[in-house]
């Protein structure tokens, strides 16, 4: 479809996906370079891709910032007004080609969930008065909404279960502050079921791209999440091994349901109840508030020097090389160096790590066989890879606890030590056996950086 300048000004009309989806993708890299250059030329400000989702929470009323930075914002307002107005347009005559309400048009003004809507106006083919009605879809008003190309079936399920899901992320993380069941378990199942549902509710699909429109939700969730500052890279890579099994086991679930008449009649109240069944255990986790449980890591090391030479380097070590291992070096806290106050029962040590200080009251003082303190301060147990400069999601903070730990060590024949570094923690994160797999592998990793530096400067004394 050819389209005259006018066209991009006036409401009247309908334009074709192709030229909808060209005129956008270049729309958006002509101003993207255009704001990146009035900042970085004019402001002497850094511009990315995403300086447009920074969180609401971190902006301040236009009117309360200094000067220069109301001229910055003010601005690329004023830049972005044309372009708004082209946008506008051009959705509300895609909306009509695609033979779908102009009230969607909402949508467009969305962070994030624009970008999906987009996807899903690009994808869609355009359609006939005769194909609008619903009287070929028999009792299924909904389906009348879902194309029939796999392309764009596809694009329609991911924009009726990201943004719910994006939301009930939100709920739980922010408000209720719960990273239990209903994050990690119910949420990435119910997505995948959902996104199958909707996938197949026109025709019936194949299993194989039932499970690839699953994992793609909760994929594109992870995405969101990340774009909108809630969570962190690291973070995500951690929960996919939990959360893409799920999610692909519920779209083998909608998958074998998808033929069901039933199901095509209350396509729309049996998705609400799924909305509805993951807020459900995550308020039944709120409410339950179970206490977590204690885990113990132990580990241990030869060193080839006695007990009272190795016990100099327990009480306070010195400042270690900076980590090697990839575990530290993506992010998650590592210890540095230990300091101590005083001496016996009472005296106080500081290990300090990437993030900060362990505080550490000691107990047991059994020089030189046993060291054994509590925890009174836990430092955050790691630094989130993000695209914006700093996020603090909660669970950095009471989420993964040190109880306590201890130090023994054990002459050995020939005058060598058997040195064992054990920690009692807990952790607020469900279910429990699968983050422990996580924690408990971390936390060896850090007693074997510990244990590995006393042990080269006790032998190095030696």
């Amino acid at each position: 479809m050819k389209i005259a300048l006018r066209d991009l000004w006036e409401p009247a009309g309908s334009v074709d996906r192709g030229t909808y989806a060209t005129i956008g993708v270049l729309g958006f890299a002509f101003k993207h370079n255009l704001d990146r250059l009035v900042a970085v030329y004019a402001f002497h400000r850094p511009w990315g891709f995403f300086n447009y989702w920074l969180p609401a929470a971190n902006i301040g009323r236009i009117t309360s910032l200094r000067s220069y930075d109301a001229l910055f914002l003010e601005t690329l307002l004023a830049l972005s007004l044309p372009f708004v107005w082209i946008g506008v347009v051009l959705t509300l005559k895609r909306l009509r080609s695609a033979g779908l309400p102009s009230p969607l048009v909402a949508l467009f003004f969305v962070p994030f969930l624009n970008l999906l809507f987009f996807l899903l106006l690009s994808l869609l083919p355009e359609r006939t008065t005769s194909q609008t009605s619903f009287r070929r879809l028999g009792n299924s008003r909904f389906a009348g909404f879902i194309p029939d190309s796999i392309l764009g079936s596809a694009a329609v399920s991911l924009l009726f279960t990201v943004p719910p899901g994006i939301g009930i992320a939100l709920l739980g993380a922010k408000l209720l502050v719960n990273y239990g069941w209903g994050l990690f378990v119910a949420l990435p199942f119910t997505m995948g079921l959902a996104a199958a549902l909707v996938y197949g509710s026109k025709s019936p699909r194949t299993l194989k791209g039932c499970v690839s429109v699953a994992c793609l939700s909760i994929a594109v969730l992870g995405f969101c999440l990340l774009a909108v500052a809630v969570e962190g890279v690291l973070c995500l890579v951690m929960a996919a091994p939990i959360a893409l099994p799920l999610a692909a086991f519920g779209g083998a679930c909608g998958y074998l349901v998808q033929k069901r008449r039933w199901l095509h009649d209350n396509t729309p109240a049996f998705l609400s109840l799924l909305l509805i069944f993951v807020p459900g255990v995550q308020w039944a986790e709120h409410g339950a508030a179970i206490s977590p449980p204690t885990f113990e890591v132990h580990s241990s090391i030869e060193v080839n020097a006695p007990p009272e030479r190795v016990w100099q380097q327990v009480i306070g070590f010195s400042e270690i090389s900076p980590p090697t291992e990839w575990i530290f070096r993506a992010g998650i806290a590592y210890p540095i160096r230990a300091e101590i106050v005083g001496s016996g029962p009472g005296a106080e040590r500081r290990c300090v790590f990437s993030t900060g200080a362990f505080i550490e009251p000691i107990q047991v003082w059994d020089e030189p066989h046993k060291l054994k303190f509590s925890v009174t301060a836990n430092p955050a147990p790691l630094e989130e890879w993000t695209p914006y400069s700093h996020i603090d999601p909660p669970h950095l903070h009471g989420f993964l606890v040190s109880n306590g730990g201890q130090f023994l060590l054990t002459p050995l024949p020939n005058g060598k030590t058997k040195l064992e570094g054990t920690t009692w923690y807990r952790h607020s994160l469900w279910p429990s056996s699968y983050w422990r797999l996580w924690s408990d592998a971390i936390i060896h990793q850090i007693h074997l950086r510990v244990l590995k530096h006393i042990r080269d400067e006790a032998e190095k004394n030696s």
